[in-house]
């Protein structure tokens, strides 16, 4: 039983939505952020990277740096860049990318429901990107970017939507980046009250992406409730800022890896061990991408090759196991390239699927040796990871498009 309820949101009035709007604030190193949000100071990403608006020698954990944060949402809702909704309501996200749309529900989910494993997560954190998140959400008394969920298509929950869909939006605008942002509101109490009635049949919802955001905001309500001493479970602190997306809505791109050598084998030696492996297949053209589960392209000194693992190769009864990135891990980057934890491995690096086949092209051009295109990992099989109650290789999954932050804000008091 999930609790996935309406909230009073803070959100920016209609004229600035569109300057106010940020993608998330992990995709932008330091220099990337300052240079994004200066350049407009209703720009989100002031407030998500307050340190931009700070000395550059200045700690970006420092007190000072979550203070500025505060005192810049503070001065936006004192402007009246932010408006607080009169009641607890729904919001329906649409965004659009390439002509391809994924509508979804924000809302409110509960950190008991995290706490229990009925929100299901696939990967761990790290402790000082939780810290991070935690000062920031504490010190603003605000969650500000929302985690992106998903659950099992509902159709019920689907056919609402749809009908909001043909009513008046409450913003509508296209970021440079071409991804189109679209809102609407739910108000309706009959509509509230079937959509949290609904989730309150299901099951499992799971953490697409988000998954610092996530156990940073739980954190904090656990802290609350700490400090509270008395807490009856309605507090705001208990639930945190979520887009919920079903299923069939979710499109997931590829991880693609590119390694800088061979680990001291020739050319001859390596394609001979991969061999042992997987099947081989030279393939024509600038690009490939491998057309199904369990295949891998490879760029190797400018030619593209289709590799196939074969039977045998990995355990098809482990959800993780089966994974075409723990293939490609367990039999070809660990064995024979020596990326024994690509995490930390300086010599293998992550192309996100956004970014074209063609990167990889480039990378091997520039610094790399040899790049591997992967088969994208299916919602169907995060869900079926989760639910084991496993975790994902590093890399899994990249989701597009990404949810802007500082459109929805939700207070913790």
């Amino acid at each position: 039983m999930a609790t996935v309820k309406p909230f009073v949101c803070v959100r920016p009035n209609q004229e600035v939505a569109a300057r106010v709007a940020a993608l998330p604030y992990d995709v932008y190193n330091r220099a990337e952020a300052k240079e994004v949000a200066l350049k407009d100071p209703l720009s989100f990403l002031n407030i998500d990277r307050p340190e931009s608006n700070l000395p550059d020698e200045t700690d970006i954990y420092a007190p000072e740096v979550y203070a500025k944060a505060k005192e810049l949402l503070d001065a936006r809702e004192a402007d009246g860049t932010y408006l607080t909704d009169t009641k607890p309501c729904y919001c329906v996200y649409e965004l659009i990318m390439n002509g391809r749309s994924q509508t979804g529900i924000v809302a409110c989910a509960s950190i008991d429901d995290y706490v229990n494993g009925v929100i299901k997560k696939h990967e761990n954190t790290r402790e000082d990107k939780e810290q991070d998140r935690i000062r920031h959400v504490d010190t603003c008394n605000a969650q500000t970017g929302p985690i992106f969920l998903a659950y099992r298509s509902n159709a019920v929950i689907s056919e609402i939507v749809s009908t909001v869909k043909t009513g008046e939006m409450l913003y509508g605008f296209t970021a440079d980046d071409g991804i189109t942002h679209n809102v609407w509101r739910i108000a309706d109490d009959a509509q509230l009250a079937t959509i949290q009635e609904q989730f309150a049949a299901t099951q499992e919802i799971y953490i697409a992406d988000g998954h610092h955001r996530a156990a940073s905001a739980v954190k904090v309500g656990l802290k609350r409730r700490a400090a509270a001493g008395n807490y009856d479970g309605t507090e705001e602190f208990n639930f945190f800022l979520s887009v919920l997306f079903p299923e069939d809505q979710l499109m997931i791109m590829p991880y693609n890896r590119v390694v800088k050598d061979l680990n001291g084998l020739s050319e001859e030696e390596y394609m001979a061990k991969v061999s042992e492996k997987f099947d081989i297949v030279e393939k024509s053209g600038d690009i490939y991408d491998p057309e199904a589960k369990g295949s891998f392209g490879m760029l190797l000194s400018g030619k593209w090759y289709c590799l196939t693992a074969k039977k045998g190769t990995y355990d098809e009864s482990d959800p993780v196991k089966t994974l075409d990135v723990s293939i490609l891990q367990d039999n070809l980057l660990a064995p024979l390239l020596g990326i024994g934890d690509p995490r930390t491995d300086k010599r293998i690096d992550f192309i996100g699927g956004i970014r074209g086949t063609g990167e990889l092209v480039r990378r091997c051009n520039l610094d790399m040796k040899v790049a591997f295109s992967m088969y994208p990992t299916s919602i169907q099989e995060l869900f079926a990871v989760s639910d084991a109650g496993l975790l994902m290789p590093p890399k899994s999954t990249w989701f597009e498009p990404k949810l802007r932050s500082g459109i929805f804000i939700h207070k913790l008091s």
